[in-house]
């Protein structure tokens, strides 16, 4: 029916133009969107307003024009003149009632378009250095960026959902260090472990355990010689703290890994060292695809780091054919200021090794070349500054850095009463993602994760989490949900078998304020759905849900169903039909956010 409305607009500009009202090459950027009260009509255009200076009229005045040039619309009952100049515009009963109808005869799909049917999106999110579990922020992207396939989904994509696995950069390096020292000491030995290792328990109890359950000691090696000739990572002074302590003053904790990373990979050989390093990237893969499955977040495909290494030298390849790499002091540098980065960028040092970056534009050439419409990045924000180089990237292998739309993602606090809860992945003492969905359920996790916009900070109250109260938002949804299924139990164990068709034939008895403004409500989702997606704003659905529910609530207190139905059996049945329209939407709603719609509470 917007579309009816917004064709006549188009026609009525159009019209305008041959008489000169408005100049012919004038752009109709103007939107038309629902009321949130309805006697203010149903849909409402701010069209005279934004063409009143192109005219040299006053809105109200080009809004009257308007509305002279409109062609007769059969879903139109009339159009009025509102404030500084918007038209509004109510729309005849049968087109109110409409959406009943619609949601009836699509249930599940009903809201869901294929307006970018045929187009291809990837979707690329999480992909969380594997060396340890998720925490808490990781949660986030991960909740946040399947949402955002759902939304895209449900207008028409074809979505590939993504996880790039780091298995390839010094952080699994670190693991695999930390994993062979920890074996050490299962074989025994005592050793001062690094600062800057992976200091979780789950390195001892998950992948060292496993290695020497399997092999036991056959991969001991002396501490003295694992330690041979590595910087300290700490100096301290020479006097102690009032508490007995030594003072530390300095030390050079990166230095002192790097040499142990060195000292393994030489003590143990290539093919051991690579079956710590596989075992350790294993375990913690399998626990990430575990946690996050069982949070409802899947992937069509893990795509490793570690597989780029050919496609890296076809980039660097292309770049260099196309200009845009150069020597200097040893190093290949990538000229992305060329492309309004704020400076060149190291693609190949000089002792031969590839950078980080480098293995990002590999990867990004993968992607390209894979043939995707939009390419959606969801990072965490501290890569705010890596967006540019990227785009120069792209720009320069030959492709269209436009469609390459990187959403960021900012950080959680999580608090337990008035406390932050710290988070350090290296020394593990962090609050993991499968700790927060023991604590307050998957559906409170999934919901309050996308209810602010990406870029905004959360901080995630527990306390509300789990509190059933009209303030929690995805309580209050789902109560709603819920409360229509027994009101439907009820009256099938009362008054026999519900028949839809017959409940329809009875929508013109829906006459209340109350049920006028659900009604409305209900025939926004699509338009709310759309722009969610449209916007990756998943939090616009979920006020949406949250509306919904407060307005069902506020109805279902006031309009009695089964007390009513031996005397008034017509309005009895259109109030059923409009409850299991509002439970239908809900459900809707809330499966592509992620969270389920229970039928008791």
């Amino acid at each position: 029916m917007n579309t009816a409305i917004q064709s006549a607009l188009d026609t009525a500009i159009d019209s305008l133009k041959q008489q000169g009202v408005l100049p012919q090459d004038f752009q109709n950027n103007s939107s038309l969107s629902r009321t949130r009260d309805r006697s203010h009509g149903d849909f409402a255009s701010n069209i005279a307003m934004m063409a009143a200076k192109a005219a040299g009229q006053k809105p109200r005045d080009l809004a009257e024009k308007i509305l002279a040039a409109l062609p007769q619309v059969d879903v139109i009952s009339k159009a009025e003149i509102a404030g500084p100049g918007f038209i509004n515009f109510f729309l005849n009963d049968d087109q109110r009632f409409a959406v009943l109808d619609q949601i009836i005869a699509q249930t599940s799909q009903f809201g869901r378009s294929q307006q970018f049917n045929g187009k291809k999106a990837q979707v690329e999110f999480v992909s969380a250095n594997p060396t340890s579990s998720l925490h808490v922020g990781h949660g986030r992207g991960a909740a946040y960026g399947m949402t955002v396939a759902n939304l895209l989904e449900a207008i028409g994509w074809t979505v590939q959902r993504e996880y790039y696995v780091n298995d390839a950069g010094r952080q699994m390096d670190i693991l695999a260090t930390s994993t062979f020292l920890r074996y050490l000491e299962l074989c025994g030995q005592s050793l001062t472990f690094p600062s800057n290792g992976y200091r979780g328990a789950y390195v001892t109890e998950d992948i060292a355990q496993k290695i020497f359950d399997q092999y036991g000691n056959q991969f001991n090696r002396p501490v003295d010689a694992v330690f041979a000739n590595v910087p300290s990572d700490a100096v301290y002074a020479a006097e102690l703290d009032k508490d007995g302590n030594k003072v530390l003053l300095s030390g050079d904790k990166e230095r002192h890994i790097d040499g142990l990373i060195h000292n393994a990979q030489q003590l143990l050989g290539a093919e051991n060292y690579r079956l710590f390093h596989q075992t350790a990237l294993q375990v913690i893969l399998d626990d990430i695809k575990d946690d996050l499955a069982d949070f409802g977040v899947t992937f069509d495909q893990w795509f490793s780091e570690a597989t780029l290494k050919d496609k890296i030298t076809e980039a660097l390849e292309v770049l260099d054919q196309n200009g845009f790499l150069y020597e200097k002091d040893g190093n290949i540098w990538f000229k992305s200021t060329n492309f309004g980065d704020e400076k060149d960028r190291v693609v190949k040092r000089a002792n031969g090794q590839t950078t980080y970056f480098a293995a990002d534009i590999a990867y990004h050439l993968n992607k390209f070349q894979r043939g995707f419409d939009e390419v959606i990045n969801i990072w965490g924000s501290d890569h705010h500054g890596y967006i540019s180089r990227v785009k120069a990237a792209i720009d320069a292998l030959g492709f269209d850095s436009k469609k390459l739309t990187v959403l960021l993602v900012q950080f959680v606090s999580l608090w337990r009463g008035s406390e932050m809860v710290q988070m350090s992945s290296r020394s593990g003492q962090f609050v993991s993602l499968r700790e927060l969905r023991e604590e307050v359920g998957n559906d409170a996790a999934r919901f309050y994760y996308v209810m602010r916009k990406s870029e905004q900070h959360i901080d995630f109250d527990l306390d509300l989490a789990v509190s059933q109260s009209k303030d929690n938002a995805v309580y209050y949804i789902q109560y709603a949900h819920a409360r229509i299924c027994r009101l439907f139990n009820n009256f099938s164990s009362q008054l026999g078998e519900i028949r839809f068709e017959e409940l329809n034939a009875h929508k013109a008895q829906l006459t209340s304020e109350a049920e006028s403004e659900l009604i409305t409500k209900l025939a926004a989702y699509p338009d709310v759905l759309a722009r969610a997606a449209q916007q990756y704003e998943p939090h616009q659905l979920g006020n949406y849900l949250k509306e919904l529910a407060g307005q069902l609530h506020g109805w279902y207190d006031t309009h009695p169903i089964i007390k009513i139905f031996a005397e008034q059996p017509e309005l009895a049945k259109a109030r059923l039909l409009l409850a299991y329209c509002v439970q239908q939407v809900l459900k809707n709603g809330l499966s592509l956010l992620g969270v389920s719609a229970p039928e008791t509470m």
